[in-house]
């Protein structure tokens, strides 16, 4: 299936049904009062954030999502029918954007079954039952429905992992998430093999972890260069990142920096996450260049790097091991008030 973490479309809420102007007319009553019925209220537009998604593909396809409006009132004093809500399954970990240039955050759906209403649907009218007074004993007066409520949202995904694989292309990540999890990564001996965010389930210690590979960062990356903006987004919820630094590269240590940097540069915490360096590719290089690169990470990490490599199977196990010491607990989330509404914190 195709990859897409961020969408544009359309919403438009249900218009209530109109009300009724009617009398009451039976056999031997020729003047009976007005029975017109009041409209139902409109469809409201409901995201809902499922499992078994991670990607936005579907709305490549359809931009446009538009409720049902209610019915329309009746005599007989009958109320219209209440349009249904329509929900909008989307990716546990999406993101619902204004359409406006600070992209304004109005909702963000972590937890499986969480659920905001977006758009209210409108109310419906009043039928001319309701204007009965003493003063107009026969009124034809009605109200027509309100109108739905408009709007355009940006949808961006944010992949939910405990930990993120980062580094520059062609550093080993795809490789590495293969030999960690049962994720089948495409691996390639050439930059930018990965081009779209991987998940995989490694089992370790009678726990499960998540891991994210993006594609490898460049300089610029925050700025955009590469979309690398967008990737790095994928590792915002990310409690652990691992550092891939190629054994066979001449620079180890400005490979280090040059993501460091690029991490800094985007913000939202990056910088500030736990972080385990890792050695990769360890297999193609001799003992002596390994010790040799090993030693120039650690002074300039001031921690001490792991040699891995996911061609052998070196350094794996432990490698989980001391994933699961850096993540004490599993994540766990907490579910949103379902009655929640962007428009009701707004006050609209």
């Amino acid at each position: 299936m195709m990859f897409l973490d961020q969408a544009k479309i359309h919403l438009r809420s249900g218009a209530g049904g109109d009300g009724c102007v009617s009398f009451r007319r039976e056999k031997f009553l020729e003047f009976g009062g007005p029975d017109g019925g009041d409209g139902g209220k409109g469809g409201d537009i409901v995201f809902e954030a499922v499992p078994g998604l991670n990607t936005l593909i579907d709305f490549r396809y359809r931009q446009h999502f538009r409720a049902a409006r209610g019915g329309h009132g009746m005599g007989a004093n009958r109320t219209g029918r209440d349009a249904p809500d329509l929900v909008i399954p989307v990716p546990v970990g999406t993101q619902i954007l204004a359409d406006d240039p600070q992209r304004t955050l109005l909702a963000d759906l972590v937890a499986p079954g969480q659920r905001v209403v977006l758009l209210r649907g409108g109310v419906g009218g009043k039928g001319n039952a309701y204007f009965k007074s003493s003063v107009n004993r026969a009124p034809r007066r009605f109200q027509k429905g309100a109108p739905g409520r408009e709007m355009s949202v940006w949808l961006r995904l944010k992949l939910l992992a405990d930990v993120g694989l980062v580094g520059l292309p062609n550093v080993g990540k795809s490789s590495l998430l293969n030999a960690l999890t049962r994720a089948r990564a495409r691996v390639g001996d050439w930059p930018f093999t990965t081009l779209k965010p991987q998940l995989g389930v490694a089992a370790h210690r009678g726990r499960e972890v998540v891991i994210a590979d993006i594609p490898g960062l460049i300089a610029g990356a925050a700025a955009g260069a590469g979309i690398g903006d967008r990737f790095l987004g994928h590792v915002e919820r990310c409690r652990l990142l691992l550092h891939l630094v190629d054994a066979t590269s001449p620079h180890p240590v400005a490979d280090w920096r040059t993501v460091r940097r690029e991490l800094a540069a985007y913000g939202a915490g990056l910088a500030d996450k736990p972080v385990l360096p890792l050695l990769s590719k360890v297999d193609a290089v001799s003992p002596a260049r390994r010790a040799q690169a090993l030693a120039r990470l650690q002074r300039a990490t001031g921690m001490a790097p792991l040699a891995v490599s996911a061609a052998s199977g070196e350094g794996l196990d432990e490698l989980l091991g001391r994933v699961l010491e850096a993540l004490p607990a599993p994540r766990t989330a907490v579910l949103a008030p379902a009655a929640w509404s962007p428009l009701d914190a707004t006050g609209a």
